[in-house]
Parts: structure tokens; sequence; C-alpha cells
């Protein structure tokens, strides 16, 4: 079958591509959000004649320790001659209230990056990027997790019971960022999101009492993939 839209936006060339500095992927990279802005232009016309989106819900969850995050919900549609599409939706979001070492940040610009964020996941519909997602790119964030699920009990994980060789009392504060990260990939591995996301909830609240042990840039790397894995488990 011939796809010649999807095709022809699946792949964002090199120039397209955010360097990632922090987190299990640091030196890969992200798609850049306005080269998907481009596209949509390029592929349907103006923003607002060509395409459009309409932000349909704006909403707060709250998170562990004190952290709250913002999401949107949208809908993009786009023209083909002269017939508007079907709405295509999209759930993004991002953290208003983040912690970082020194306390609670708030972040002013969280609703605008949870509307990106959603435009994103609305635009992947009609393959914008889609070799990115699909992770054929490589370099991307979007990479296949582990195809097992865990098989330690996350609790125990951060305890005297770590499986060996690893010994959190011993590490660094970057095997511990590493160990803690490949903990949430296998939360989001699992086939069942619920089951994910009670993981994912364990391993942060084992990670509470454990922060003082990691250094900010480390810290700051696991809220990123914690998030975003809460984000994929959500909207599966």
């Amino acid at each position: 079958m011939e796809l010649p839209l999807w095709d022809s936006v699946s792949r964002p060339p090199t120039s397209a591509l955010k360097l990632i500095k922090a987190g299990r992927l640091k030196g890969k990279s992200d798609i850049n959000p306005q080269w998907r802005y481009k596209v949509l232009t390029e592929q349907f016309g103006i923003c607002g004649f060509g395409w459009k989106y309409t932000i349909d819900k704006l909403w707060l969850e709250p998170g562990n320790a004190g952290e709250v995050f913002a999401f949107s919900q949208i809908s993009l549609y786009v023209k083909q001659g002269d017939q508007w599409s079907e709405p295509i939706p999209g759930i993004g979001g991002h953290r208003l209230v983040e912690m970082e070492t020194a306390g609670l940040h708030n972040n002013d610009e969280a609703f605008k990056m949870a509307t990106t964020d959603a435009l994103g996941v609305a635009a992947k519909m009609l393959g914008v990027a889609a070799e990115v997602y699909l992770g054929n790119f490589d370099g991307s964030k979007y990479l296949e997790p582990p195809e097992q699920p865990p098989k330690t009990n996350v609790k125990e994980s951060f305890g005297n019971s770590a499986p060996k060789p690893f010994q959190w009392s011993k590490a660094t504060s970057f095997a511990r960022r590493e160990y803690v990260l490949m903990r949430i990939g296998e939360a989001k591995a699992f086939a069942d999101p619920v089951q994910g996301l009670n993981k994912l909830k364990e391993i942060m609240e084992a990670l509470q009492t454990r922060s003082r042990d990691l250094v900010k840039e480390d810290l700051d790397a696991i809220a990123t993939a914690a998030l975003s894995a809460e984000q994929d488990l959500s909207h599966a």
C-alpha cells in the first residue's frame, strides 16, 4: 500500500533533532516541535486555513512529594480540498510544580509545553516523525522499552535485597540514577498499563527516602523519565 503523506513526513531531518542533555538517553535526540508545524504547513497550508487545532481541556493532577502535573487535551484538524478532517485527538503533559534539590519549583509554561506535547501526539497519527516513534530512527528518545516485565520486587530494589552486583549504599549517584531508570523502563514495559503505573508509583515512593543520595542532575533525569513513562502508560 502506498502512503504518500506518511512517507513524506515520517523522517525528520537532522536539523529538527534536539540534543537530550541528561538522563538515561543523554546524548540522544528529541524532535523540535517547530519542525512539526512546518511539516503541517507544507502539507496542508497556513495554520488556521489548512490546519488548525482547538484546546479542549486543561487540567491538573497531583504527583508525589508535592509535585503537580499539567495536562492538555487538543483536537487537530487538517484540510484536504474543501473538506476538514474529523478531530484528531492528542493529550500531552508537563510538570507545573516539580521537586528540585532546593525544593519545589513552579513552571509558568507548563500548560504551553503540555499543549505542544499534545500536538505532537496528534500529528503522529498522520505519520509526522513516524520513523522516530517506530524506533527506526537511531538517536530518538522514543526507543522501544525492554520486552520483559520486571522480575524483582520494586520496593525491595532500593533496600538490602537489591539484586547483586548492584548495591545502593556503595553506588555512585550516576549508578543509582541508571539503576532507577532501568526500573522505570521495566515498569513502562508492562503489557497492562494499570499494572505498569502501579509499579511506577512504587518506584517513585521508594525513591522519596533515597532522593538525598542523588545529585540534582541525576534526580531531575529520573523525574523526567518517570513523567514520560507515566504519560506513555496513561495513553496506552
